[in-house]
């Protein structure tokens, strides 16, 4: 009788599908909950002051391109570190802060501190979908 299993899969290798729905799904998440954050800010943020980044024209495809450069740099740890665990515990936060500089100049261009505040915590949101959704797509594995 002929063999009819599937054949075995390495969890380390997800297929595209499954990499793709994952992405898809943080970035879905990512942008309702930063629409959620650009509308509580702009009740806080006063008339006439400029608001920069918290339109959903903004948002959303700085969120999209985002994860999608997460994914790369997570897929090059995962490949190429001797430790990707260990140096991911540093990075991911380290990238985080870091994307926090532009939110940060926005002020002195004119925008409110509640503007500013809004693009860190959009960041945060963007890293709590992403990494969770990259550790299932993209396992790191023991190396």
């Amino acid at each position: 009788m002929a063999d009819t299993s599937l054949p075995a899969r390495s969890v380390l290798a997800p297929t595209t599908g499954e990499v793709v729905v994952g992405l898809l799904g943080a970035a879905v998440v990512s942008i309702a909950v930063n629409a959620l954050i650009a509308l509580v800010a702009g009740t806080f943020i006063p008339e006439g002051t400029e608001r920069m980044g918290l339109a959903l024209a903004e948002y959303a495809p700085a969120t999209v391109i985002g994860i999608l450069l997460g994914t790369l740099g997570w897929y090059l740890v995962r490949r190429f570190a001797a430790n990707p665990r260990k140096l991911l515990r540093v990075l991911v936060p380290a990238v985080v802060v870091v994307s926090w500089i532009p939110d940060l100049g926005i002020l002195a261009g004119g925008a409110s501190i509640v503007n500013s505040i809004a693009l860190i915590l959009m960041h945060v949101v963007v890293a709590a979908a992403a990494v969770p959704t990259l550790s299932r797509v993209l396992p790191l594995g023991a190396k």
